[in-house]
This record gives C-alpha cells, sequence and structure tokens, in this order.
C-alpha cells in the first residue's frame, strides 16, 4: 500500500510531458459540453418564462386622461396579488378542484396499486398484453380523449346513455351535480396506466428471495402483496402523489373540452381555466399573478405531502 501511494504521489508531482491526475480541466469541459443541450433550453424556456411571470405579477397598467386618455404600466407591488386573493371566482375554483383531488387523486392510486400487483402476481397470464392495454390510454393526448368521452357523455349521441335509459335509469353526465366527476373519469382513465407503470416497475426491482421467506413462513399471496410489497414500494406511491396533486392543480383540458357541450362549466371551473380566461381579456398582468399562486399552491402541497409521508414511512 505505501508503495502504491508513493507511486500516486509521484506521478501527481511530476513536472512534465504526461498530464497529472488531478488535473480536471479536460474532465470538466466534457462534463459542460454533455449538460449543455440540457441546461440552455432548461433556461430558456423554462427558467425564463417563470422569471417573466413573475415579473409581470408586480406589474399593473394605469390610465391617464380619461376614457380616452393613455395607459402606461408601472409597479404596482402586490396590487395584482391582492385582487387575486380578493376573487370569489378564484376561491371558488379553488374549492372544486381540492374536491376533485381529494376523491379522484385516491381512487385512480388504489385502482393503479390494484392492477400492479395483480401483474406482478405469478398467477396471472397474458401480462404483456395487460400491461399495454392499461398503458394505452395515456399514449392517448389529452383533449382527444376529451372529445372521445364527450361523445359518451352526449345525451343526443351517447350509446351508454341509451342503454342506460333503455334499463329504465335516466343519467345527466354532464349535470351540475355531475359534470365534475365527468371530468374526474376522463382524468382516472388518462393516468391510471401511467401510475400503474410506475408502481409496477418499483416491484419488479423486489428481490425474489423475499417472496420465497415469506411463503415459507406461510404467508398466502394477500399478505405477501399488503404486508411486503405495498409497504417496499411506499416511496413509488408517494412520488406517484406527488405527479398526481401536481396534475389536480393543472387540470385545464378536460373541463375545456367538456364545457363545448355542457352549460355547467363555466370560463372559471379551474384555477388554469381562471388564467387562461383573465389573459383572454388583455390583463395578463393578473394572469400571470393567479398562475404563480397556483404555482405557489402546488409546490406547498407537493412538498408539504412528501415530507409528513416521507418522515412516517421513515424515508
Amino acid at each position: 500500500m505505501a508503495d502504491i501511494a508513493t507511486r500516486a504521489a509521484r506521478v501527481v508531482a511530476e513536472p512534465g510531458g504526461r498530464r497529472r491526475p488531478d488535473d480536471g480541466g479536460p474532465r470538466a469541459g466534457t462534463v459542460v459540453a454533455f449538460l449543455t443541450p440540457f441546461f440552455l433550453p432548461f433556461v430558456l424556456f423554462y427558467l425564463v418564462p417563470i422569471a417573466y411571470a413573475v415579473w409581470q405579477s408586480f406589474l399593473v397598467v394605469r390610465r391617464t386622461g380619461g376614457q380616452y386618455g393613455t395607459s402606461y404600466t408601472t409597479f404596482g407591488g402586490f396590487e395584482q396579488y391582492a385582487q387575486v386573493f380578493q376573487n370569489t371566482e378564484f376561491w371558488a375554483s379553488i374549492g372544486r378542484i381540492g374536491l376533485f383531488g381529494i376523491v379522484q387523486v385516491p381512487v385512480m392510486l388504489f385502482v393503479a396499486l390494484v392492477m400492479a400487483l395483480l401483474l406482478d402476481t405469478p398467477l396471472l397470464r397474458l401480462k404483456g398484453f395487460f400491461r399495454v392495454a392499461a398503458f394505452m390510454p395515456y399514449a392517448v393526448p389529452g383533449v382527444i380523449a376529451a372529445i372521445m368521452w364527450s361523445f359518451l357523455y352526449s345525451p343526443q349521441l351517447s350509446p351508454v346513455v341509451d342503454l342506460l335509459k333503455g334499463a329504465g335509469l335516466q343519467p345527466d353526465f354532464l349535470g351540475p351535480g355531475a359534470v365534475l366527476w365527468s371530468a374526474a373519469n376522463v382524468s382516472t382513465w388518462l393516468w391510471t396506466g401511467y401510475n400503474m407503470l410506475i408502481m409496477f416497475s418499483a416491484l419488479q426491482a423486489i428481490p425474489e428471495e423475499l417472496y420465497e421467506a415469506a411463503k415459507l413462513d406461510g404467508a398466502s399471496n394477500w399478505a405477501i402483496a399488503w404486508r411486503i410489497k405495498v409497504p417496499i414500494i411506499a416511496p413509488s406511491i408517494i412520488l406517484t402523489t406527488v405527479f398526481s396533486i401536481i396534475g389536480t392543480l393543472q387540470l385545464y383540458a378536460e373541463p375545456a373540452v367538456l364545457r363545448q357541450i355542457s352549460s355547467n362549466i363555466s370560463s372559471t371551473f379551474t384555477p388554469n381555466m381562471l388564467a387562461y380566461a383573465v389573459a383572454s381579456g388583455n390583463n395578463y398582468q393578473q394572469a400571470a399573478a393567479i398562475s404563480v399562486v397556483i404555482a405557489v399552491i402546488t409546490f406547498v402541497l407537493s412538498f408539504g405531502f412528501m415530507r409528513l409521508t416521507s418522515k412516517k414511512a421513515g424515508l
């Protein structure tokens, strides 16, 4: 060991000819070359727009000279944010999307977990087919999925509605009490397979020896699933929950498409739809403030949930 250390020190101290091993110049340049294609678009198309939106949220438009005067943009501090917090439509959309997330996210993740556990069991045949079939809805763009479900919800066109009416039922998927859950059904159909695949990938990483040891101890397949598999893949479940919280607060495509066939969805149905409606009225500063508030709420909820569950799970 002493000889190896002596030779290494001699190479490092060698003055000429050979490159010193501790010289990180070319290596650092290589790292920068590999990272630049990622960081340059990341800065230009992610960080810069965020910074610009934050800056816009602190601006206000003033008018001088009465109705026919001129307008100018100036720094207004937290004036835009004060208007956001006083906006009843904003809080109504937050409450609506909160109810959506409290119901839809647990249902979707529970279904995804059950599907992942079924795909991981040795008793199931044709696993490849069922895995592709479960993931396929995620490959459909959200707008196309919403249009497809709009056809199934429409009282005039839907074969499902006709079938239920033939059975003596009177479904109204687009009614005031059901339209929120109709949008939730579209989101669940779209994202269950995606979350299932994340959980299934985590299940595939569990060593088979754990299952064999549990079976030797007399554990049933049910006990193995809920007492071994689920606790081990808890980080994946937490990750999918965080993704779902973020996606819930970003909900836009499904209700925006359903709005074309339902009068029970307003232009301010979700926070993102409210921000778009405000921006469509050329009030970009107010729309930027709404977007920043949505981003902050999303960060607080997702980060808070991740910290809370990670501590409880001992992660």
